[in-house]
């Protein structure tokens, strides 16, 4: 049953990966669609394709979630209310340990995974509130349940992006909003290109060997948690390939 058709979607990062996927999926449901992110000719290509395709009203906005000012005048501006708000836009940069890494790095890391994310939600949540209904549902990730080498500020974020959801809950506890999280293993898109600062050799030998979970898995599940009755909220869902078993433990063929 499909309870998503006319509903409005806000989903953050939408210019690849599981956020563009997302859009795909729920233009399919016969959502409306608010997309942003930072690359304009993306955004531009894929309302073309959502709006010809589905025939969905298809709204977006060029921004970078970390300025604080800019999610401020997006939200102040926006026409259609947000029904299901996607915090999408998120990054992994860098795979130093904690003696040795890179401030920049993880200043973009925190400013985009933890700060963006709860300004989204700051931002959104109030009219939710003032009609009673919506649904919140952060990306967060298995690094958000386990934490490895060389991801010291990476799993901060996502650790806090969990803390962030099941605060989130409780603090609409009472209303009628839904608020959830969907967290991923390895799933092969623009993560570890981003990762690894444009290596792509180094990029491929993170799914070298098996099978990675694809942008579209991710999206159907996220379709599946924002399409549930009205008194059904999935707080959380881990989903790994069959080959992880852990952030660490990863089986390859040879």
């Amino acid at each position: 049953m499909n309870r998503l058709k006319g509903k409005s979607v806000l989903i953050t990062g939408a210019t690849s990966g599981i956020g563009k996927a997302s859009a795909i999926q729920f233009a399919g449901q016969g959502c409306n669609l608010i997309l942003t992110g930072r690359r304009k000719e993306r955004l531009e290509d894929l309302s073309k394709v959502l709006v010809s395709e589905y025939q969905v009203t298809v709204v977006f906005e060029v921004f970078d979630i970390r300025e604080l000012d800019a999610c401020k005048e997006f939200v102040s501006n926006l026409v259609l209310d947000v029904d299901i708000l996607i915090n999408n836009a998120g990054l992994a940069v860098g795979v130093d340990s904690v003696q040795s890494g890179d401030f920049d790095d993880w200043d973009t890391m925190i400013d985009t995974n933890v700060k963006g994310l709860l300004a989204m939600t700051r931002l959104i949540t109030p009219k939710m509130i003032e009609r009673n209904s919506g649904h919140v549902i952060n990306i967060g990730s298995t690094a958000g349940h386990e934490a490895y080498p060389g991801g010291v500020v990476y799993c901060a974020t996502k650790h806090a992006v969990k803390a962030i959801t099941e605060s989130t809950k409780k603090d609409l506890h009472g209303t009628k909003i839904r608020v959830s999280m969907v967290s991923p293993g390895l799933v092969e898109t623009e993560f570890s290109n981003v990762r690894f600062k444009g290596d792509d050799k180094r990029a491929d030998s993170v799914y070298k060997g098996m099978q990675p979970l694809t942008a579209q898995d991710i999206a159907e599940i996220i379709v599946f948690v924002a399409n549930r009755p009205d008194h059904v909220n999935i707080l959380d869902s881990i989903i790994m390939p069959v080959y992880q078993s852990s952030a660490q433990m990863v089986h390859r063929d040879e």
